[in-house]
C-alpha cells in the first residue's frame, strides 16, 4: 500500500506536535489496520514526549487510546474482522494513534461498545485495562470470595479511578473509600459509587480514622506514590495488599509490611503487550467485558471534556489540560478532518 496517511508527532521533547504525512502502514501476521476514528490522552502520553531525545530522526507518534474501523486485517487474526468497530489502548512500545490510520494487535483489541459515540468509546480503554488488572489481577481480588471488604482509592477523579470505583462496586462489591480535593471531584467520585470521600492533600490517616470503619483491605494508589507511601503502609490491613501505578523516586522500607503480611505491587498496563506476553489476549477479554458493562448500562463512560479533531493545537491544549493535575475523567478528540 503505498498510499499516504496524516499523523501528528513529535521531533523531539522540547518541540510542538507537527503534522506530517508517512506511508499508510500493512497489516500483517497478527495486526489489524485501523482507520481512526477518535482518541483520547492519558498522562502517560505527556510522560512519553517529556523521554524522548533531543532530536528524532522522524516525529514521535504518540496516543495510546482509539476506538475505529478494522480495514485490513493480518493472516494471523482469527479474533477480529475487516468492518469492525473496535476499541484497545495498543502498545507502548509501538507508533500512536495520534493519526488517521494505525495498527494494532488483534489480541489488545475488542469490538467497541454499541451504545457510544467515538469518543466516549476512545475514552475508555487504558483506564478500563488499567483499573481491571489493578483490582482483578494485581491485587488479585475475588468477587465472590471478597465480597463486602474495603478498599482505598487514591485519585479517584481522574481517568482511572473513574473507572476503579465503577469496576469495585458493580463487579467486586466493594466498600469503596476515594479520596478528591475539591467539591467537584467529590461529586463526581460519588456519582460512582464511592461510598466515603477524603482528601488527599489532608492526612489520609486522620481522615480515615474518623471513618470508623475497618482499615481497608486493598489500597490502590493512582497519584504521587511518595507522597503517600508511609500513610498506605500505616492504614493497610493486616493480610492487606497495596496496588500503585506512579514511579517512585524513592526507596522505601518494606519491612514496615512485615508485621502484617502485607504486600506491595506495582502495576503497568503495558506489560502483556511490551513483553509478548502468553496472556495478551487478556486485554481483549477485559475490553470485551468492559463494552458488556458499558452496553448494559451497569457502568458509565468517563469521557468528560470533548477537544475537537486531531490536530497539533488540540493535542497541546489537552495535554497542558492533563499537566494541570486536575482532569476529571477523561479527554477525547475526534478523527482528523
Amino acid at each position: 500500500m503505498n498510499e499516504k496517511m496524516k499523523a501528528i508527532g513529535y521531533p523531539s521533547s522540547e518541540a510542538s506536535p507537527t503534522l506530517f504525512e508517512q506511508a499508510i502502514p500493512v497489516a500483517i501476521g497478527h495486526d489489524l489496520l485501523v482507520k481512526v476514528s477518535a482518541v483520547a490522552v492519558n498522562p502517560i502520553d505527556t510522560k512519553v514526549k517529556a523521554s524522548l531525545t533531543s532530536q528524532l530522526d522522524s516525529p514521535h507518534v504518540l496516543g495510546w487510546d482509539a476506538m475505529g474501523t478494522i480495514i485490513t486485517a493480518g493472516e494471523k487474526t482469527t479474533i477480529l474482522n475487516v468492518g469492525d468497530k473496535v476499541f484497545y489502548a495498543g502498545d507502548i512500545a509501538r507508533p500512536g494513534c495520534y493519526a488517521q490510520y494505525q495498527l494494532v494487535d488483534e489480541r489488545i483489541a475488542a469490538k467497541a461498545p454499541v451504545t457510544l459515540k467515538p469518543e466516549q468509546s476512545a475514552a475508555m480503554p487504558l483506564t478500563s485495562i488499567t483499573a481491571w488488572e489493578s483490582l482483578f489481577s494485581r491485587l488479585k481480588i475475588s468477587p465472590d470470595q471478597d465480597a463486602g471488604k474495603t478498599i482505598l482509592i487514591i485519585g479517584g477523579a481522574g481517568g482511572v479511578g473513574s473507572i476503579a470505583i465503577q469496576l469495585a462496586k458493580v463487579v467486586a462489591n466493594l466498600t469503596v473509600i476515594a479520596t478528591a480535593s475539591r467539591p467537584e471531584t467529590a461529586q463526581w467520585c460519588r456519582s460512582l459509587g464511592a461510598d466515603h470521600i477524603i482528601n488527599h492533600y489532608s492526612d489520609l490517616i486522620e481522615q480515615y480514622r474518623l471513618l470508623n470503619i475497618e482499615d481497608p483491605d486493598y489500597i490502590l494508589c493512582l497519584a504521587d506514590t511518595d507522597q503517600h507511601f508511609d500513610a498506605m503502609a500505616t492504614l493497610i490491613a493486616p493480610e492487606g495488599m497495596i496496588c500503585s501505578l506512579v514511579n517512585s523516586k524513592m526507596k522505601y522500607d518494606m519491612n514496615v509490611l512485615k508485621t502484617k503480611s502485607a504486600g506491595f505491587v506495582w502495576e503497568f498496563m503495558f506489560t502483556r503487550p511490551l513483553f509478548k506476553t502468553k496472556n495478551m489476549t487478556a486485554h481483549h477479554q477485559i475490553l470485551t467485558h468492559i463494552a458488556k458493562l458499558l452496553d448494559e448500562g451497569k457502568i458509565i463512560n468517563t469521557l468528560q471534556q470533548k477537544m475537537g479533531p486531531i490536530t497539533p493545537e488540540n493535542i497541546t491544549q489537552a495535554h497542558q489540560q492533563l499537566l494541570t493535575g486536575k482532569t476529571i475523567g477523561k479527554i477525547a478528540l475526534t478523527a482528523m478532518e
